[in-house]
């Protein structure tokens, strides 16, 4: 029996034995061919004119280095199960297919950050909840697709050659197996615990984490820490967190605040039991007796950055007859310190129509059923008209049906309007943004006046791959005017879509200032997110832009107030608009009036909130309880004056309440 047994223990710590040495052959090339894209990376997006210390850029190719590791040694470790029992053959076949993976991931995770500024995060699920069709024509069109093909091969090619090298020369199939069973049981062991570690990333109690990937001030350092595959756990991480209503504290928590009475009490509000919570978040002051009801039009702008305002003029003209609209601040209130609430465009559309910052979450179940604070539900119960137009499809992650069950009454996307204008032509996307204009001039003209009406307009032609109307005339540009970065090839392509976008909207704005709505009609415009062609935004100086969006509303005697210059977000924009328009329902505080004196009270602080997890003040930005990742980052002239600038740490406590209750306020009333 005992020969028996020390057979099979030998049979065992061979296979083990030789199974971790494999793993960690595999693991070598994994972790060069990473490191290599990554310093590829570096190279390709470093901005014209960043500089950085040596230390920093150190500390990301290390960091970056760890990560790796960690990642491959993840998959020798799963890979356990199979090394030690297969051929060489099969073993080969195995790396192939795993340095493939890997590579691949990362070269996407690098076109994916030149697009969206970001390593890969929840909104790469849109390849299958979006109109894939339409993604994958637009990935085509806009991405290198067999270069990167190529590369990935290359690349790959590269790790199995290496992967062969490491096989002949070390022979981990064979070595150590002649001495003592105990010699290569210590040594089993001594290799399993160095993969157990380098997959934790560290020899530290706790592993690796994503607040990690923070290593240095600049944010556009740290955003080349993360390789493909741990970039797409994190994302699939956050997607699975945020759409787990059933537990109302996730958010809360991860804020700092173990209930919401505690994230209430940090932010003034009356916190007496839940209940007052909920309530105080919908409690607004009451309108003046008499306030008139007034006609809402408002646009979400496809990609209408704030960054090119800021070069406008003849010789650079990007808005067209938008331009002389905001010269009036009788007639117009221009907010130029404003930022988005997401990086994407159904994102942003579900922060503002919902107050959440849980995205995607009307695509399940929760789009079935009506939000009670959904802004179109409480404008409609206030006796509006409620209309939703788009001159994209409205199929599109499931609009047509959510948009039904939260408030509009109607729903018009671009097959509508190809049926009521025949000549139109049906792009990737949808149709021209021209179409939506002539129907909103035919609807207004058509509504009765006893009706109010609160139209939510989405525009799509601002958007890769950036085609415009044959009849479109070019607007010549002195070039020498952009002070953005100028790298990207689509950079002159999208400033013409950009005007052609900002042309039509001042047209609209125009035709409604000097018609019969002048008076009782409310135009706003925002852009759903930054201009994704415009720079990777390294320099701290230039990082505020990167979220910045315009905000303008249009109207009779309107009274902007000190606020157009500090710092605002979306999150603001329905705070603002709804008492303008005589609308006092049950919309979530998500932000404060605009158009009032802010108070000295945490809700009225002049902030911004990105609901990915970053704040802004007037110094700089930050991600919520980081205080290692704050920046100064202002808008010229909001710069306080050196030595001022620096992380706030009321400020951040604050804006981890907003994000937590905000977070809780949509679980705990949407969980089954």
């Amino acid at each position: 029996m005992k020969p028996a047994i020390a057979r099979t223990l030998t049979t065992l710590v061979h296979g083990l034995l030789r199974g971790l040495f494999r793993a960690w052959v595999l693991v070598v090339p994994l972790v060069l061919a990473l490191s290599l894209i990554r310093l590829g990376q570096l190279a390709y997006f470093w901005p014209t004119g960043f500089h950085v210390s040596t230390t920093d850029l150190a500390s990301v190719v290390v960091q970056g280095f760890r990560f790796d590791l960690k990642v491959s040694a993840v998959a020798g470790f799963l890979l356990l199960l199979v090394l030690p029992w297969v051929s060489g053959k099969v073993q080969g076949r195995i790396a192939t297919g795993v340095a493939f993976l890997y590579v691949m991931l990362s070269l996407v995770n690098l076109h994916y950050f030149g697009f969206y500024k970001t390593p890969i995060d929840s909104l790469v699920f849109g390849v299958v909840e979006d109109d894939t069709s339409a993604v994958l024509q637009t990935i085509w069109h806009d991405f290198p697709v067999i270069w990167t093909l190529l590369l990935a091969l290359a690349l790959t090619a590269g790790s199995v050659w290496l992967h062969r090298v490491l096989l002949r020369r070390l022979r981990p199939d064979t070595v150590l197996q002649s001495r003592h069973i105990a010699i290569q049981l210590a040594l089993a062991i001594v290799v399993f615990f160095a993969l157990v570690f380098a997959g934790k990333g560290t020899l530290r109690e706790m592993a690796l984490q994503r607040q990690h990937l923070t290593v240095t001030t600049s944010p556009f350092l740290n955003d080349m820490v993360p390789n493909g595959p741990i970039a797409l756990k994190y994302a699939w991480d956050s997607r699975g967190q945020s759409q787990n209503l059933q537990n109302p504290l996730v958010g809360l928590k991860a804020m700092g605040f173990n209930s919401p009475l505690a994230a209430a009490e940090a932010l003034g509000l009356r916190h007496g039991s839940e209940a007052e919570v909920k309530a105080a978040l919908t409690a607004h002051e009451p309108l003046p007796p008499g306030t008139p009801k007034k006609n809402l039009i408002f646009f979400l702008m496809e990609s209408w950055s704030a960054e090119p305002l800021l070069y406008q003029s003849s010789q650079f003209d990007v808005l067209g007859r938008l331009a002389p609209t905001l010269m009036d601040p009788t007639k117009a209130c221009h907010f130029s310190n404003f930022d988005s609430a997401q990086p994407g465009t159904h994102p942003t559309l579900e922060a503002i129509l919902f107050s959440t910052p849980i995205t995607p979450l009307t695509m399940g179940d929760v789009g079935r059923k009506p939000i009670p604070w959904s802004i179109p539900k409480v404008i409609k119960d206030a006796g509006y008209q409620t209309l939703f137009v788009t001159s994209a499809r409205s199929g599109w992650r499931d609009l047509n049906r959510v948009l039904a069950v939260q408030g509009f009454d109607e729903v018009v996307d671009a097959n509508n309007l190809k049926e009521s204008y025949p000549d139109a032509t049906l792009g990737i996307w949808g149709v021209w943004d021209s179409y939506v204009f002539k129907y909103l001039d035919k609807r207004l003209a058509a509504q009765p006046k006893d009706k109010p009406l609160f139209v939510f307009v989405l525009t799509s032609t601002n958007h890769p791959p950036y085609d415009l109307p044959a009849d479109y005339h070019r607007v010549p540009r002195d070039m020498s005017l952009w002070k953005g970065e100028t790298s990207s090839d689509t950079l002159l392509l999208n400033l013409d879509t950009y005007h052609y976008a900002a042309d039509l909207l001042g047209g609209f704005v125009q035709s409604v200032q000097s018609g019969p709505l002048k008076s009782n009609t409310i135009v706003a415009a925002t852009g759903d997110h930054n201009v994704r062609s415009f720079g990777m935004y390294a320099e701290p100086a230039r990082r505020y832009l990167q979220r910045q969006v315009p905000f303008v509303i249009w109207g009779e005697g309107l009274q902007c107030g000190p606020q157009q210059a500090l710092p605002a977000s979306h999150r603001d924009m329905f705070n603002t608009l709804l008492p303008l328009i005589g609308v006092n329902g049950p919309y979530v505080n998500a932000g404060r009036n605009l158009l009032r004196t802010p108070q000295a009270t945490p809700m009225d602080a002049p902030r911004t909130l990105f609901f990915q997890g970053e704040s802004r003040n007037a110094q700089g930005q930050w991600q919520l309880g980081n205080k290692a990742s704050f920046a100064c980052s202002s808008p010229p002239g909001a710069q306080p004056a050196a030595g001022e600038c620096q992380f706030n740490a009321s400020d951040d406590q604050q804006e981890r309440a907003r994000f937590g209750l905000l977070d809780w306020n949509v679980r705990s009333s949407l969980k089954k």
